[in-house]
């Protein structure tokens, strides 16, 4: 019998999994279905969420100055929360017990007051307030809900079929089960246990020769002051490779979400719309290529990728409409239309000063946050999320990456690409890993930004939902510094082979794609074999080709640039059909000249600036 199955029989012991008679709409996320006339709670869902609860209170505890206020209002329950307060060292239990019934007990605590009522003496609430408040009894009314929202105080909490929304809505982890005393006793025992886990393990850590090679790592890294100015880079070519076993990569895709944000527009292209609508190839626009690739996943090992699509309100119907397609597919997809504020944010980093801003992304995961989305994903048991960036059409699953996170608890993983040089690519194709400086990254891709840098920050990320959840939990989350890499507990970078990488940002990004150079099976881009260079062509097209409209007209198709080098074209030129790029071309079109390359030309190294030159 598996440990799983232990504990799920421990939990039925206990009479969690019965519900009331009535059931509100936003716990039946939480249930199978009704048996005479109760409410049937999902076991798996319940331990599920036990889990995250503990795991934020596991964290919080890891800080020697937090403080847990218990809430209980079931007298049932007292003697066993006596016990645990007193084990746990935490607020004491009689102002635990007694807070509750005083309105501002958090709001109106600016210095410690006492009185006496006529059955015992009340205490407000101390100076200092908790860093989380647990309520093991949510069935009566209490203004704990309120001041705790108010003053952005987590809430762990019990929670029954029968729990308004009101009060619902402000729980930051909710427990679903039935609150009786079996299941208080356990859940307070299990409390009891991983707190004192915890103040164990701080105590191994001092005690010297008993401190973890990895302790003592982290403690010269403190020591230096540096370890938050460096990250460890991983060559893909290194990375485990998945199971051979089906069942266990079903396993691992079923703790996946991707995440993907439509704000990019194709204006500067003349494309009235989201950029992830253009036609990149054969017909198929990035939306395409992630929902194929996401199908293809599903239908291979049978498991269930959602893909949650965060459009802001001026790309929201046309994303909405482009979905009806996918109607037949095997893939769970739902948009989410974003506020103004997420509109405007810029995508572009400055990089390489002070920190490695990977993007803007943590907008959309507190939108989620805020939705109540991501408490949802963690309850069906979702761990990992690939947030892609909106201008990569490369940026697809890779089951390969996700296993090396989920084998080394890896909490934030960025994915990066070597600079042009061939000398730095051929260093991290034979170096096992590397420790890189935050100033050796940008996220500007261009010929002229990178120099100075090793590493392109593609801004496609791999972010523990965990993790997520308790620093939002912890106020030490916000909009500017999701990306500051020192707030995770392992964080590295991921140099990534160029064909994850392809942006889509201007015409000559389009010629790229359409080439020879690129082909596509099951939602993801292959590279050439014929490809010798390890780098991509670079590809200059002139204003006369800014355009999708004049772009497609200006090519009957797409030269072959199997081994071009670089390609660069001004004035008002025409391209034939069949033609073949080679080494360095330049063709550039004298003012009021017409140049027109006729079909199934070859040109290599050459520069040409009339038609005698062809």
């Amino acid at each position: 019998m598996t440990i799983h199955s232990v504990v799920i029989q421990k939990l039925l012991t206990t009479n969690a999994h019965i519900g009331r008679q009535v059931t509100t709409h936003h716990f039946k996320q939480f249930t199978y279905g009704f048996r005479n006339r109760q409410s049937i709670i999902d076991s798996d869902k319940t331990l599920i969420c036990l889990r995250n609860a503990l795991n934020f209170l596991s964290c919080l505890s890891r800080d020697p100055s937090s403080s847990f206020l218990f809430i209980n209002t079931n007298p049932l329950f007292q003697p066993i929360i006596d016990e645990m307060t007193s084990r746990v060292t935490s607020l004491s239990p009689e102002r635990a017990s007694s807070l509750w019934k005083m309105r501002g007990f958090l709001t109106n605590s600016c210095s410690p007051k006492k009185f006496r009522s006529r059955h015992k003496k009340l205490v407000f609430a101390p100076t200092k307030m908790p860093d989380c408040v647990v309520i093991f009894d949510t069935e009566r009314k209490s203004s704990v809900f309120l001041e705790a929202e108010r003053l952005g105080i987590p809430i762990v909490a019990l929670v029954d079929s029968g729990i308004p929304w009101e009060y619902y809505k402000k729980v930051t982890y909710p427990i679903p089960a039935n609150d009786s005393v079996q299941f208080v006793y356990l859940i307070c025992n299990m409390i009891t246990k991983c707190l004192m886990l915890e103040k164990k393990k701080d105590g191994a850590k001092g005690t010297g020769k008993k401190a973890t090679i990895k302790d003592q790592v982290e403690s010269t890294s403190e020591s230096k002051g540096s370890a938050s100015d460096e990250v460890l880079v991983v060559p893909y070519d290194n990375l485990a490779p998945m199971s051979c076993d089906i069942a266990d990569s079903k396993q691992l895709l079923d703790k996946l979400v991707v995440v993907k944000y439509n704000g990019a527009l194709g204006k500067n292209m003349g494309f009235n719309g989201p950029k992830s609508l253009i036609e990149v190839k054969n017909g198929s626009t990035p939306l395409d290529l992630i929902v194929n690739q996401i199908q293809s996943l599903n239908s291979k090992y049978g498991c269930n990728i959602p893909l949650l699509l965060m459009n802001p309100k001026n790309t929201h119907k046309d994303i909405v409409k482009a979905l009806e397609k996918y109607s037949t597919l095997d893939v769970d997809i739902h948009p989410f239309e974003q506020g103004e504020r997420t509109q405007h944010e810029s995508f572009v980093s400055e990089g390489g000063e002070d920190k490695w801003q990977s993007s803007k992304h943590g907008t959309h995961f507190l939108s989620l946050m805020n939705s109540g989305t991501l408490d949802v994903l963690l309850a069906q048991g979702k761990e990992y999320a690939l947030v892609v960036n909106p201008d990569n059409v490369a940026g697809v699953v890779d089951p390969k990456i996700l296993n090396h996170l989920a084998q080394n608890s890896i909490e934030y993983c960025s994915e990066v690409t070597p600079t042009t040089s061939t000398g730095l690519i051929n260093f991290m194709a034979s170096s096992l890993q590397g420790i890189f400086k935050l100033e050796d990254f940008t996220s500007d891709h261009s010929e002229k930004s990178v120099k100075g840098f090793k590493f392109i920050d593609t801004r496609s990320l791999w972010l523990n939902l965990k993790a997520i959840k308790r620093l939002v939990d912890t106020s030490a989350l916000n909009l500017d510094n999701l990306s500051t890499l020192k707030l995770f507990e392992n964080s590295i970078g991921i140099s990534i082979p160029q064909s994850r990488f392809l942006p889509l940002n201007s015409t000559s990004d389009l010629f790229l794609l359409q080439s020879d150079l690129y082909s596509f099976t099951e939602g993801m881009f292959v590279r050439n074999d014929a490809r010798v260079s390890p780098s991509d062509p670079s590809i200059a097209l002139g204003p006369e080709f800014e355009k999708i409209s004049d772009f497609k007209r200006r090519f009957e198709t797409i030269p072959s640039i199997v081994k071009l080098d670089s390609l660069e074209v001004n004035g008002d030129v025409w391209f034939g059909a069949d033609i073949v790029l080679k080494g360095k071309v330049v063709i550039d079109a004298s003012p009021g000249l017409t140049l027109r390359i006729p079909d199934g030309v070859v040109l290599e190294d050459e520069e040409i600036n009339d038609p005698t030159d062809i």
